[in-house]
């Protein structure tokens, strides 16, 4: 079977059923596992903005998405080559992947008509159904369950671990820096689980702008930073420019040294079997006593940074 997957999370789907050698082509963010990175891109980025910084980024996102309607560029004449049987679309977000309509449409030109799977989930039971979608269109249908299990039962030994807890403190995650975007989708779900409070956010909600000041207003207990398609080193500028804004120093979380940047891209923005990793580290930061073996400073370093309370001088940006 040959298959194409358009997306990063379904390719992290694919490879922890065992099914690497089934894949014929990935999409131009897929990068985990790294043998994934030798495989044919079927998508190019269309997003090349000369401002790199997250304010930069954003507005190109925007413009991009106005302009085209689409952030990537499906490579039409590598698709035909490859004659996949299955390609796996999504709808769930614009800036993740080619619009799932013009996927539909370009597969219905191509030889032997392949299957087009769209996978949209927006809370983690959600995933685990994806995982079985995947898992059935690959004839894997027992892989799958069983992986499913080994993540549920991850989940189960958090939430467990957490139903007592005599206190929930407040968590924000922040998707973006530069606007600043609240978290939406699993993640609220992901802090509960881990025995916390997400209070700006709605379970199964898109990620949305917010005002730097209702940051401040919610009073975190702890502040995780977990930037959409960022790694902690590119987080780094933008973190900056967080730190120095009014009201940082006043911030619970900043008090308390439970400020946080971790792989968003690694860990919460791809709906994927890493997304139970990002429950532990979760719970790991919520409450490091039950759980201290995933107390953050037993993390990697590119895993999970501590954010240190003093803002650096930032020079003003015209």
């Amino acid at each position: 079977m040959r298959v194409v997957w358009l997306l990063p999370a379904t390719t992290e789907i694919v490879c922890a059923l065992g099914a690497l050698e089934d894949l014929a082509g990935v999409s131009y963010d897929c990068d985990h596992p790294p043998d994934v990175r030798e495989l044919p891109r079927v998508t190019r980025s269309l997003l090349e903005p000369e401002d790199r910084s997250g304010a930069g980024i954003d507005r190109a996102v925007r413009e991009g998405l106005a302009e085209h309607g689409t952030l990537y560029r499906i490579d039409e004449a590598l698709l035909r080559r490859l004659a996949p049987d299955v390609i796996l679309s999504q709808r769930l977000c614009d800036v993740c992947a080619p619009a799932h309509g013009s996927v539909t449409a370009l597969a219905c030109e191509l030889p032997g008509r392949p299957r087009v799977l769209n996978l949209e989930p927006t809370r983690l039971d959600e995933v685990f159904a994806n995982v079985r979608t995947v898992a059935q269109a690959l004839e894997r249908g027992a892989r799958g369950e069983a992986l499913v299990r080994d993540l549920q039962a991850r989940v189960a030994r958090v939430r467990e671990a957490t139903q007592d807890v005599a206190r929930r403190p407040t968590c924000v995650v922040l998707e973006w820096l530069d606007p600043p975007f609240r978290s939406g989708h699993w993640v609220p779900e992901l802090v509960s689980l881990a025995g916390g409070r997400e209070p700006l956010s709605r379970l199964g909600a898109r990620s949305t702008p917010v005002a730097w000041e209702h940051v401040v207003a919610a009073a975190p207990d702890v502040l995780v930073i977990a930037p959409c398609g960022q790694s902690i080193a590119a987080s780094q500028p933008d973190l900056a420019r967080l730190r120095a804004q009014a009201g940082w120093s006043e911030l619970p979380a900043v008090q308390k040294d439970h400020v946080y940047v971790m792989d968003g891209s690694a860990y919460l923005s791809r709906p994927g079997p890493r997304l139970v990793d990002a429950l532990e580290i979760l719970a790991g930061v919520l409450h490091p006593s039950r759980f201290p073996q995933w107390r953050p400073e037993r993390r990697p370093s590119d895993m999970m940074q501590r954010v240190g309370a003093a803002a650096p001088h930032v020079r003003p940006t015209a």
